[in-house]
């Protein structure tokens, strides 16, 4: 198949323009990314739709991928716990060649399907949880073969791909596949098909936080209190929601630990 990630740029001799030709060149075709992604919208919900289902009954949600895709569903996943208050293992992210590809490259690792079951087996997955594979090229072995697996054993599974028609859509039960253009640089799928990853990801995990809960109003009512910033962030919502003074505030948020629970021990 033609990979649209693969195509050529639509800019030529690039080490002759100017930085500012070079910056405005890429804002330009980053300005088509969001594009791309709402024409997904459709395909999206169905797949927030269908793994929400799953977590709110005690289902886990996977997201699998190399390289930067993989990265990508790491760094997502990471930053549930801080933000919404979620255990650790409920969003996890897994990478080909394991935690050491996240800083290095392994070389070869996302060639290889059966580490990609390997490393789902390893979470004991039953039919209960949900997996989304995140692959640009939408060609990655080491994503497919999880897919493939986990949907035989009735795992709901998605992926995310910026080449519509691949063979990791005909894997994924809910594929969502954007179609952002030749990347600038031709091939580099870190930049456009990077940016629409992250942004549908962004969209996924958000959305289903919101259903599970873990949002009231507009707030992270249940985010981690692990720093200076985040603890004066949730004093000024306990103090806007009880409508009292930030000293109050702060010591009611000192007491019970979060948002939801110091608001919740006035009403």
């Amino acid at each position: 198949m033609e990979k649209i990630t693969e195509a050529e740029s639509h800019y030529n001799h690039l080490e002759k323009m100017t930085t500012r030709a070079l910056l405005e060149n890429i804002n330009n075709e980053d300005q088509k990314v969001a594009g791309a992604v709402r024409l997904q919208l459709p395909a999206i919900e169905k797949a927030v739709d269908a793994i929400a289902d799953k977590m709110l009954a005690g289902g886990r949600l996977f997201y699998m991928g190399a390289g930067t895709s993989g990265r990508l569903g790491i760094l997502d996943a990471s930053e549930c716990p801080p933000t919404f208050g979620v255990p650790h293992d409920l969003v996890i992210g897994l990478i080909a060649g394991g935690d050491s590809a996240i800083r290095k490259a392994k070389e070869f690792a996302e060639d290889d399907a059966h580490l990609g079951i390997k490393d789902l087996a390893q979470y004991d997955i039953t039919a209960a949880d949900s997996v989304i594979g995140i692959a640009a090229s939408g060609t990655t072995p080491y994503v497919i073969g999880a897919l493939e697996n986990a949907r035989k054993k009735g795992l709901t599974t998605a992926c995310i791909t910026c080449n519509p028609g691949a063979p990791v859509s005909k894997a994924a039960e809910f594929p969502i596949e954007i179609n952002a253009g030749p990347e600038f640089v031709t091939g580099s799928t870190r930049m456009k098909s990077g940016t629409a990853q992250k942004m549908v990801l962004n969209m996924i995990s958000t959305t289903l936080m919101i259903k599970l809960g873990r949002v009231q109003g507009n707030r992270m009512v249940d985010m981690q209190l692990s720093n200076k910033k985040l603890i004066e962030r949730g004093t000024r919502m306990v103090s806007e929601a009880l409508h009292i003074d930030t000293q109050e505030a702060k010591q009611l948020l000192k007491a019970h630990g979060s948002v939801r629970k110091a608001v919740q021990s006035k009403k």
